[in-house]
């Protein structure tokens, strides 16, 4: 692993774009913070709390899925990917790069979630470093996707359209904004959670409402969770690994 590589590119690509597209933070914070006012104005406050905890999760995996732009953009537009492959640099420490600058990327936005966990007293130390687990996590899995699909695009045209599309899908659809128990029953007891468990956004969004607090705690449901997340995580990683495109030709 070329740790050299992975620190230096999310220095340059994460950190270093806050400084130069501040604007960029602003678009990502956007949806997740609509939806949280759109969700305290229609329950008149009653869901705030899942729309917050929900939110940081959401943040984390749409700014990882959408990172399948910027890959394909150096992929196809700069031909970055193809000095990587003639050097010593391995699939896994570009996609860690891109993982660990994409979460530096999003630190302005954990920050305001961050401040409205604790407005609205959903954070201790226990529940901190669960959504930090559960931050590490989405952005490891929601990264390997965009590098999956970053390779399976053949024009950079494509790829915008696909992950504004995914992005919602994956992120919005689940019950991240309101309380999973409502989608118990649906195509049999946790059917529908099931499905939609194929977007990480899933599992973590029910876990954290055990976890938080905001649904009655549920061991079953709540270990479940936690191990197809754990799950996911790594077959997406190996899939992107093993299975996707690293050199041209």
């Amino acid at each position: 692993m070329n740790l050299k590589f992975i620190f230096t590119f999310a220095w340059y690509y994460g950190v270093k774009v806050i400084v130069r597209g501040p604007s960029y933070i602003i678009a990502s914070l956007v949806t997740p913070l609509t939806l949280l006012f759109v969700v305290y104005v229609l329950t008149q406050g009653a869901l705030v709390q899942y729309a917050v905890v929900g939110g940081m999760i959401t943040l984390i995996a749409s700014i990882g899925l959408q990172s399948a732009g910027d890959a394909t953009f150096m992929r196809l537009q700069l031909r970055i990917q193809e000095m990587y492959v003639a050097s010593e640099v391995t699939p896994i420490d570009y996609m860690l790069s891109m993982t660990l600058s994409f979460l530096a990327f999003s630190i302005p936005g954990i920050v305001v979630y961050s401040f409205l966990g604790s407005y609205y007293h959903l954070y201790n130390i226990f529940t901190a470093l669960y959504m930090l687990f559960l931050i590490f996590i989405l952005i490891l899995s929601t990264s390997a996707i965009s590098f999956i699909i970053s390779s399976l695009v053949n024009h950079v045209r494509n790829i915008w359209g696909i992950t504004s599309i995914l992005s919602i899908v994956m992120t919005v659809i689940p019950p991240t904004f309101y309380p999973y128990t409502y989608l118990l029953g649906k195509f049999g007891q946790n059917g529908l959670i099931y499905a939609l468990s194929l977007s990480p956004a899933t599992p973590a969004a029910v876990s954290a409402q055990i976890f938080f607090g905001l649904e009655p705690w549920n061991y079953n449901e709540f270990i479940t969770m936690v191990i197809i997340m754990l799950i996911e995580t790594i077959v997406y990683f190996a899939i992107a690994k093993y299975l996707t495109r690293w050199r041209e030709h």
